[in-house]
């Protein structure tokens, strides 16, 4: 593809830079004060992490509490203990006059501690039930991930109150509630949600999604998912019940990452019509995949690494590559809602917005 298509790719590779900010501020050194937590305060985090002009302010930060069994490693001693998984944001007044809506931002960090990927061995499927007046037991999700974002932390240091779920919950709505409702000072805004993140963080803005469209949440306020490298969350009704939702979410995958064919990886989307008396085992991957291609034999590793991910969204040979798929849906859709008014700098930095009304997706 020539022109826009490398920008609006580019826009992408945004959301995933905002999640690299997680990694680059979480803390793992064991003799700080700040281990397993935020290395920054919220008010310098980005500009730490040298993205001052990411056109977000962070307003909370977000800690996960996997509730799995003590691990025998140097994290023992913090079992039970909230770790830091990312953060809430604001979009600033300039970066909303851009997207045309005042944008909330969830980014999660993907797995690194030992209790984390304890919990993404946790591969049994068991029913969600995140709204207590119709649990829908038929939705079943990872159990492990479902433990990160239900289990409280013991512990409420560096104000990680409540479960992931809680904290999530609060902080969203009253972001959305404080910028569309008008007062006599200020009247209210467009507002959408976007969440973001690599590898488990995908499972968790999932889960997030789902969690905000079953509580009417998205009503208020339209909700996009930015996964990168993500696996698979939960079963064909989960994946049935998101899209009757409306929950939108992009996924972008490697094609040579394992990370994305997990779990599932014999009862999945492909299998369901063949078995399906084990139509409720089988893992189902939500959303529509923009697919990227990256392997290297020096670096195996790198497949599943958020900084091939961003490399590659950058790069003009992954924009032609991934062109006839959801680049070429976004294209279609601006030159039908514009008639070609767009300047193509200007869509792309509309990604957000295309996204979250793009009915396609």
């Amino acid at each position: 593809l020539d022109g826009p298509a490398p920008a609006l790719l580019s826009e992408v590779a945004r959301y995933g830079e905002l999640v690299d900010a997680c990694y680059k501020a979480f803390d793992l050194d064991r003799a700080s004060r700040r281990y397993l937590n935020c290395k920054y305060g919220k008010e310098r985090m980005l500009e730490e992490v040298g993205m001052a002009g990411a056109g977000y302010e962070v307003t909370k930060y977000i800690y996960a509490a996997p509730d799995v069994m003590t691990v025998p490693t140097m994290e023992a001693s913090t079992s039970g203990r909230g770790r830091w998984i990312g953060y809430v944001a604001a979009s600033t007044d300039e970066m909303t006059r851009r997207l045309g809506r005042r944008d909330v931002l969830v980014s999660f960090r993907g797995t690194v501690t030992p209790a984390e990927w304890m919990a993404n061995f946790m591969s049994s499927l068991e029913p969600a039930r995140l709204d207590p007046c119709d649990p829908r037991p038929d939705v079943m999700v990872e159990s492990g991930f479902l433990s990160l974002y239900t289990s409280a932390d013991k512990t409420c240091r560096f104000g990680g109150a409540g479960s992931c779920r809680e904290q999530l919950l609060r902080e969203v709505s009253r972001l959305v509630d404080a910028h569309s409702s008008s007062s006599s000072k200020k009247p209210g805004e467009e507002v959408s949600v976007t969440l973001a993140g690599h590898s488990m963080g995908s499972a968790l803005a999932l889960l997030l999604a789902y969690d905000l469209a079953e509580l009417g949440l998205n009503r208020a306020a339209p909700v996009t998912v930015f996964s990168f490298g993500g696996p698979r969350v939960g079963n064909a009704a989960f994946k049935a019940r998101c899209d009757e939702l409306g929950v939108k979410a992009l996924r972008v995958a490697n094609v040579h990452d394992p990370i994305t064919k997990l779990p599932g990886i014999l009862l999945n989307e492909a299998t369901t019509g063949v078995l399906r008396p084990w139509r409720a085992s089988c893992y189902t991957h939500v959303g529509v995949e923009l697919p990227l291609d990256y392997f290297s034999a020096r670096d195996p590793a790198a497949v599943h690494d958020l900084g091939t991910y961003i490399a590659l969204l950058k790069k003009p040979a992954a924009a032609a590559e991934a062109g006839g798929g959801v680049v070429g849906k976004v294209l279609d859709f601006v030159g039908r809602q514009r008639a070609g008014a767009f300047q193509w700098q200007y869509a792309a930095v509309q990604m957000g917005g295309l996204v979250q009304t793009l009915g396609l997706i």
